[in-house]
């Protein structure tokens, strides 16, 4: 596995995404995600929230940095480089479109910097912009991928695993079920969005991927 950073620990293998339905004037979801992360599991988190302004996904930014998280746990947001520099964040998530004008290490060499891919192309290009990690999918079927055609599949996922030395996470549909598959094609980690969106069986959710992942 290769870094452009030298970080304390390996990155997490659990990617949890968050719900892209935040309000700024409830309760937080991802909040009660945070808290309820156990405290023997690290975990990539990334703040998806591309409805809210600024100073709204700042304030969300800082509440999450300053929760008291499980020791390895990584906070990232997504695109918005200044808001993880200003709460302090670990990195970045970055979608396949900015490839080209990726320039995460040049103005914050600090921040890790992650990038969905869908193909090898983009995967060279996320190698050349300096990339710590992929998200790769969707993997299985998932309704709110649907849209974008079929998934890409468990073959695919391989051929891209095989072609690089980054970290992979696989992406879509991901389940305890499916997910030691996605590890048997080389998969680094799983990253989800819907199955953690249920906090009332979060935690059980997280030691059963947690037991996959390590087995």
């Amino acid at each position: 596995m290769r870094l452009n950073k030298l970080l304390p620990h390996p990155l997490p293998r659990i990617y949890l995404i968050s719900s892209g339905e935040e309000n700024a004037d409830m309760d937080s979801r991802l909040m009660e995600q945070l808290r309820l992360l156990p405290r023997s599991i690290a975990c990539m988190v990334q703040i998806r929230e591309k409805q809210l302004d600024t100073q709204q996904l700042l304030k969300l930014a800082l509440k999450a940095r300053n929760t008291d998280l499980p020791e390895g746990t990584l906070l990232l947001v997504n695109k918005r480089i200044d808001v993880a520099l200003e709460a302090s964040l670990d990195g970045v998530h970055l979608p396949e479109n900015t490839l080209k004008t990726a320039d995460v290490h040049q103005n914050a060499p600090n921040l890790i910097a992650g990038f969905s891919v869908h193909s090898h192309e983009s995967l060279r290009m996320a190698e050349a912009s300096g990339a710590d990690y992929l998200l790769y999918g969707p993997v299985f079927d998932t309704p709110s991928k649907r849209k974008y055609g079929p998934p890409q599949g468990l073959e695919k996922l391989a051929q891209l695993c095989r072609a690089t030395t980054l970290p992979v996470f696989a992406l879509g549909g991901i389940t305890p079920d499916n997910a030691l598959l996605c590890m048997d094609q080389g998969a680094y980690g799983i990253a989800a969005l819907s199955i953690f969106g249920n906090t009332a069986r979060l935690v059980e959710t997280l030691e059963q991927f947690d037991q996959i992942i390590s087995s």
